[in-house]
C-alpha cells in the first residue's frame, strides 16, 4: 500500500536484522515437470463446499456403467482488447465495458444520515453508518432468500470491504488533518476511528442489469471498525501479553486497524487481516526502563521503538479513548493501563457477515505480523483446511497454516462457531526456500525446534508466545527473508499458490541471485508454488510466474519480454477467480505503483496462467542465470482496466456467474491538496460519475471508492 503525508509510518523499515538467509541468496533450479491438474472450475466450486460425488444405486449386482466424462471447457480466451497505458483521472476499461460507483467514503448505509456534502462536516458519531475511507481488499459472499451464505448466488450477496487508512484525509475533515499545540482535535480522531475496519453491505442487481447497487438500509448494512470490542481467539487468548486495562483476563481486544487484503472461509465468514497497524501505535520515551530484556527484543522486531511518536496522534488528547493508543506503561500492572495494546493488532478477523449482531474473533493461530491477507486453498472434504499469508515487509516471511480439524461440509452457515472448530487449532509454518529450487514448511509449535523458555531470540513460554511473536519464532528456525510478500491466491485448478512481491529498489549486484536477479528490482515479480501432496504438505517447488517492468526495460530488466499490452510495475493485488466454466482460474493482478506513474496510473490485468515449471532458464544482462514461467503473450495476459490519478487498484471479486465484477479506488489524488480552492490532484469519482448518481457526480474532494464493472452486452468479465 501507499503512505501518504498523515502517516509517517515506513513501510519499507527493516526490522528482521537476524542472519537468515534473504531469498537474494537462494540459488533456483529447474524444477520437475509433473503436470497440473486439469478440468473446470466447477469442480473447484464443489471444493469449496467439500462437494463428493455419490454412488449410483441399483436393483442388481451389476456394475453401473461408468459416467461419460464431462467435455473439457473450450480453451479460454479473452473477450476485450487490451486498455492502453493513460494518466487520465478516470477509470479506463475495454469499449465493450462499463463502469458504475457501488459505494464511497462517506455515503451512509442507512436512513436518517446525510448524503455526504463533500465539504467534510459530516459528524464523527455518523461514521459509524457511514462507508469508511481507504478501500482496500473485500469478498462478495452470495445469499440466498432467507438469508444464508448460498456459494452460487450472483444477484444478492453481502460484500465485505475493507477501509485500510485515512487519506490524507481529503474527504473526513474539512480542511484535512489538523494540530494545534502538538494536539489532534477529538472530533477528528474519532471520525479517524471509526473511517478505518470494514463495511459490510447488501447488494442486489438492479432491475434489468447485472450493474449492483448498495441497499440502503438493509439489516445487514455494518461497520466494523478501530473501536469495535472483539474477542481472541485461539492459543493467545488470554495470554500476559493480551492484558490490558480494558481486558484484564486477555479474552478481548478492542477495534482492529489498517486492514489492508483479506480472505473468506468456506463456511461463510470474512476474513479481514490488520497490516500497517504501527500507523495508529506509539510508545513513550524511556519507556524501555520499565520493561524486560524480552519485551524490548519484541518491540524491537516489530518495529515500535521507545520513544515512538504516534503517526496519526491519536495518543495526543487525554483520556482512555485516546491514551490506549499509545503502548506505555503507566500503572502498576498491565490491568491497570495499555502496555500491551500493541500485541492486540497485527491479527487476522473473523466477521460473520449474516450475523450483524455477532462479535468478531481475531484468531491467533494464524500469527501475528503484518498481515497482507489470508487465501484459503480449495477445501476438501476430509482434509483441513489451509491458509496462506504474507507479512508485508522487507526481509520479512511467508505463512501458512493448516488446521487440526478436518472439512466437514456440514459446516457451512456455522458462522464464527465453525472459526473456532478450523482456526483456533492447527499448525502455523514459514516458509524456507531451499537453493534446489525446492521448498519446505517450518512448523512453530512451541516445544519443538528450540521454540521455549530457553530460545536466545525470546523465551517462549507456550504457544501463545509464538504465534504472538512469530516473526522472532521464524528468525529462529531459518526462515527466507522475502521481498514484501504481499496478496496470494491459490490456483482452483490445480492448487499452486501465487504471492506478489512487490519491489525492492535497493537490490545491488552484490546480492543478486536467481531468484532476485535483477538490479534495483524496482517493479517486482510474483512467485508461485507447488505442494508436494496436498494442500497441508510440508514440501513444495516453486518459480517465477512473471517478472513486471516497463516494456522498454528502463528500470528492472524486462525477463518477462512484456509488452505495451501488458506491461505493469509493482504488483500487489491478486485474486484467481472461483467461477464455473473457462473462467476458472482466470488470474487478476492489481498494482501500487510508484515506479511508472509517469506513464501510466496503477491498473488490473488478467492473466490466464499456466504451471509451476512451464518456463525454463534465462540470464539476466549481468550474468545471473534464473528460472521463471513461459513468456507471456498478450493472448494469456492483458491490462483490463487502469485507474485515476494517484490511486491503486485494490479488492477484487466476481460474482459466481463471472457477470458482475467488484473492485476498489483507493486513494485517488493523494498529492498536495488547497481545500479553501477545492483544488486537489484527482477528482475522481465526482469527475467520472454521470449525473444521474447523485451521490458521487460533480464532488471536488477525490474520494476511495467500489467499482462496478458490466459488459454492455451483459456477457461474462474477461473471458
Amino acid at each position: 500500500m501507499n503512505h501518504t503525508n498523515v502517516s509517517e509510518y515506513d513501510d519499507n523499515e527493516i526490522v528482521n536484522l537476524s542472519n537468515n538467509p534473504h531469498i537474494s541468496t537462494v540459488l533456483a533450479a529447474r524444477l520437475s515437470r509433473r503436470g497440473a491438474l486439469r478440468g473446470g472450475v466447477g469442480a473447484a466450486t464443489a471444493a469449496l463446499l467439500g462437494g463428493t460425488g455419490l454412488s449410483a444405486c441399483g436393483g442388481s449386482d451389476d456394475e453401473a456403467p461408468a459416467p461419460a466424462p464431462a467435455p473439457a471447457p473450450a480453451p479460454a480466451k479473452f473477450n476485450f482488447a487490451a486498455v492502453a497505458k493513460t494518466n487520465a483521472d478516470r477509470v479506463s476499461v475495454p469499449d465493450e465495458y462499463q463502469i458504475s460507483i457501488l459505494h464511497a467514503l462517506g455515503d451512509p448505509m442507512h436512513f436518517g444520515d446525510a448524503s455526504w456534502k463533500d465539504d467534510g462536516s459530516e459528524t464523527a458519531e455518523s461514521y459509524e453508518r457511514r462507508i469508511g475511507d481507504g478501500h482496500d481488499g473485500m469478498y462478495y459472499f452470495g445469499m440466498s432468500d432467507d438469508g444464508k451464505f448460498d456459494v452460487n448466488r450472483s444477484d444478492r450477496g453481502l460484500l465485505c470491504v475493507n477501509h485500510e487508512y485515512v487519506v490524507a484525509p481529503y474527504g473526513l475533515h474539512p480542511a484535512g488533518s489538523t494540530k494545534v499545540d502538538g494536539k489532534r482535535p477529538a472530533e477528528e480522531i474519532q471520525k479517524e476511528i471509526y473511517a478505518h475496519g470494514v463495511s459490510v453491505v447488501e447488494v442486489r442487481r438492479k432491475a434489468g442489469s447485472n450493474d449492483m447497487e448498495m441497499v440502503r438500509g438493509s439489516r445487514y448494512n455494518r461497520r466494523v471498525h478501530s473501536a469495535t470490542p472483539m474477542d481472541m481467539g485461539g492459543p493467545a487468548a488470554g495470554s500476559p501479553g493480551l492484558v490490558t486495562k480494558l481486558s484484564p483476563n486477555g479474552r478481548e481486544a478492542f477495534g482492529m486497524n489498517n486492514n489492508c487484503a483479506s480472505g473468506y472461509t468456506p463456511w461463510g465468514t470474512y476474513l479481514t487481516c490488520e497490516e500497517n497497524y504501527l500507523n495508529v501505535m506509539g510508545r513513550a520515551a524511556g519507556d524501555d526502563a520499565a520493561r524486560s530484556a524480552a519485551e524490548i527484543a519484541a518491540f524491537k522486531r516489530y518495529g515500535l521503538p521507545q520513544g515512538r511518536a504516534n503517526p496519526y496522534g491519536w495518543d495526543t488528547v487525554e483520556g482512555e479513548t485516546y491514551q490506549r493508543w499509545n503502548s506505555k506503561v503507566s500503572g502498576a500492572s498491565a490491568a491497570e493501563d495499555y502496555r500491551n495494546v500493541f500485541n492486540s493488532f497485527g491479527w487476522v478477523v473473523e466477521i460473520d457477515p449474516f450475523q450483524p449482531a455477532s462479535k468478531p474473533v481475531k484468531r491467533s493461530s494464524l500469527g501475528r505480523f503484518n498481515h497482507e491477507g489470508a487465501w484459503p486453498a480449495p477445501a476438501k472434504a476430509g482434509e483441513p483446511i489451509v491458509i496462506y499469508s504474507g507479512d508485508d515487509a522487507r526481509g520479512e516471511y511467508v505463512f501458512k497454516f493448516v488446521s487440526d480439524a478436518k472439512w466437514d461440509p456440514k459446516d457451512v452457515n456455522g458462522g464464527t462457531a465453525a472459526g473456532a472448530k478450523y482456526l483456533d487449532k492447527g499448525t502455523l509454518y514459514v516458509a524456507k526456500f531451499n537453493n534446489d529450487g525446492t521448498g519446505e514448511w517450518l512448523e512453530l509449535t512451541h516445544g519443538k525446534n528450540g521454540l521455549d523458555s530457553s530460545n536466545a531470540l525470546y523465551p517462549f513460554a507456550d504457544q501463545g508466545d509464538v504465534v504472538m511473536f512469530c516473526r522472532l519464532a521464524a528468525d529462529s528456525r531459518g526462515a527466507t527473508k522475502m521481498d514484501r510478500p504481499e496478496w496470494g491466491g491459490v490456483n482452483p485448478l490445480n492448487n499452486e499458490v501465487y504471492m506478489t512481491m512487490t519491489n525492492n529498489s535497493q537490490r545491488t549486484a552484490a546480492t543478486l541471485n536467481a531468484a532476485n536477479p535483477r538490479v534495483g528490482n524496482t517493479n517486482g515479480h510474483i512467485i508461485r508454488w507447488r505442494e508436494d501432496g496436498s494442500q497441508g504438505a510440508t514440501k513444495f517447488n516453486w518459480d517465477v510466474f512473471l517478472f513486471g517492468a516497463r516494456e522498454d526495460g528502463k528500470q528492472s530488466e524486462n525477463l518477462s519480454g512484456l509488452t505495451a499490452g501488458n506491461d505493469f510495475s509493482s504488483p500487489d493485488g491478486l485474486y484467481f477467480d472461483q467461477r464455473n466454466g473457462n473462467a476458472g482460474g482466470l488470474l487478476w493482478i492489481q498494482t501500487d505503483d510508484g515506479s511508472y506513474t509517469d506513464v501510466t496510473n496503477c491498473m488490473m490485468l488478467a492473466a490466464i496462467p499456466g504451471k509451476v515449471g512451464d518456463g525454463g532458464p534465462v540470464t539476466t544482462k549481468e550474468g545471473q542465470a534464473t528460472f521463471m514461467g513461459a513468456k507471456p503473450t498478450e493472448a494469456n495476459v492483458r491490462r483490463f482496466l487502469v485507474g485515476p490519478f494517484d490511486c491503486e487498484i485494490t479488492g477484487v471479486d466476481v460474482t459466481p456467474d463471472g457477470k458482475t465484477l467488484f473492485f476498489n479506488v483507493q486513494h485517488p489524488g493523494e498529492g498536495p491538496a488547497d481545500f479553501a480552492a477545492k483544488t486537489f490532484t484527482s477528482y475522481w469519482p465526482g469527475n467520472q460519475a454521470p449525473a444521474s448518481d447523485t451521490a458521487h457526480s460533480g464532488h471536488k474532494r477525490p474520494r476511495s471508492a467500489t467499482v462496478v464493472v458490466t459488459r454492455i452486452d451483459g456477457g461474462t468479465i474477461g473471458i
